[in-house]
């Protein structure tokens, strides 16, 4: 008899040490797939994955096997059923093995197989988006993002937030950019004759539409994709990516800060809980300095730093032959800002940006220069979030709009909310790619997402 067992399964019953359990597993089957296949005639050693667990569990096999001489042919990348007999090697790399008993190839795999046995570069995974999540490297990546995922949601969920799924399509620019993907049925720009009977876009952002429910049912959030036709190929950028926007009512900047401080932690937490194999392989082979595991426990344990941008700049200033680039009010707060704020304060918010920097929706300060804007900045990668305390006020905000040539006439519904019971609120935007990028020390956006969307890339 034989109980069919996951791989994950195996590591969990050697992490708890569940002694009984495993006294009694004698025979195992496991279904999955060869990461490498090795034999000397006398004794071969498959690599088995079967995609639950980030680690492999090693097949021991020998001539006794009925099929030897087939299994020993096996490629890398066949699918295999096998039964074997469960053994502790605590003495060897690996805790345990399989003795095989029976093997079944379930799918064979061509000799052009492009993943073999060794290391590959990440520029050349990336034209085969479709294979290399069977590598270590995204492996881990694509695990730790389903568990970001998770991270986010409960998060929220856990507070009493409301998951609200805003429009992939609209007729709005929230961020008033002009970056957008147009949606079209026509070959001509004759909107008021194509399909929704005006220009329709992609969605650059869900915060506008989340802010409506925040009016109702106080805290809410939107997680989902978001595009940007943005002609950036930067190691940053992409066109299709996804956003979490949370915003919370009878709120305050202040409010929205530590709610992003708290959420960063918590997410940090969650993956070193969730996905610990996978961290420490990026601590390991992915991290330059193989520091990552200590930095985010760093985050962990330390309080954000909140200053203003106003005094932000005098400090740079005091420093600006460091930099090569001139500091001055109204400017944008380039990396080696970024860089030296973060290393004097660590994790930190700057606030209160100058109104021409910042999006419209931003509530005006009384000193009618700045809004109650943040960016958060972390050590190494700069900015990852930002957020702000929105604009309550009708007048000031339709005087916003105006100023900066927003068209009023499509955001009349969101002017409206002005109008009808709008209180104090605040919401922020975090960038899930740029998020996981800094969990994870993954440099490059194109290698969190599964299929990169990113200028002249339409390869899948």
């Amino acid at each position: 008899m034989f109980e069919f067992m996951t791989i994950r399964e195996l590591y969990d019953l050697i992490k708890t040490n569940n002694i009984l359990e495993m006294d009694s597993l004698q025979y195992v089957q496991l279904q999955g797939w060869i990461r490498t296949n090795r034999c000397n005639g006398s004794v071969g050693f498959i690599e088995l994955n079967d995609g639950t667990f980030f680690k492999n569990c090693q097949l021991v096999y020998t001539p006794q096997l009925a099929n030897f001489s087939e299994i020993s042919k096996c490629l890398t990348g066949a699918a295999l059923t096998v039964i074997g007999k469960f053994k502790l090697t605590p003495e060897n790399k690996q805790p345990f093995e399989i003795e095989l008993t029976e093997a079944t190839i379930e799918a064979s795999c061509s000799n052009d197989y492009p993943l073999q046995k060794k290391r590959h570069s990440l520029e050349y995974l990336r034209d085969l988006a479709h294979l290399r999540v069977r590598t270590n490297t995204f492996s881990a990546v694509f695990r730790v993002r389903s568990s970001l995922a998770m991270a986010l949601h409960e998060f929220f969920q856990n507070q009493g937030f409301v998951y609200v799924q805003t429009p992939i399509i609209t007729g709005n620019d929230a961020e008033g950019a002009g970056e957008v993907f147009t949606v079209t049925t026509r070959k001509d720009d004759k909107y008021d004759q194509d399909f929704f009977g005006k220009r329709a876009s992609l969605t650059v952002s869900g915060q506008l539409h989340v802010e409506a429910y925040a009016l109702a049912f106080r805290d809410v959030y939107t997680f989902g994709p978001t595009f940007r036709a943005e002609n950036s190929n930067t190691k940053k950028h992409a066109n299709e990516f996804w956003m979490c926007e949370p915003e919370i009512a009878f709120a305050d900047l202040e409010d929205d800060m530590n709610l992003m401080e708290d959420m960063i932690k918590y997410c940090i937490q969650y993956v070193f809980d969730n996905c610990s194999e996978e961290m420490e392989f990026f601590n390991n082979f992915i991290d330059k300095d193989h520091t990552l595991i200590e930095r985010l426990k760093k985050v962990l344990d330390s309080s954000f730093a909140r200053i203003n941008y106003s005094d932000a700049l005098q400090q740079l200033k005091a420093v600006e032959d460091q930099f090569e680039n001139k500091v001055f009010w109204g400017m944008d707060i380039q990396t080696e800002h970024e860089k030296y704020l973060t290393e004097k304060y660590g994790p930190v918010f700057v606030m209160n940006y100058p109104k021409e920097s910042k999006a419209f929706y931003m509530r005006l300060n009384d000193d009618n220069k700045t809004v109650a804007a943040t960016d958060l900045l972390m050590p190494v990668v700069g900015e990852l979030c930002g957020g702000s305390q929105r604009e309550e006020r009708y007048d000031v905000l339709l005087n916003r709009m105006n100023e900066m040539g927003v068209p009023v006439s499509s955001l009349q519904w969101y002017l409206d909310l002005r109008k009808y019971g709008c209180c104090q609120h605040a919401g922020f935007g975090v960038g899930f790619e740029r998020l996981l990028m800094y969990i994870t020390s993954m440099e490059n956006i194109r290698d969190v997402l599964s299929y990169p969307r990113t200028p002249r890339n339409l390869q899948f």
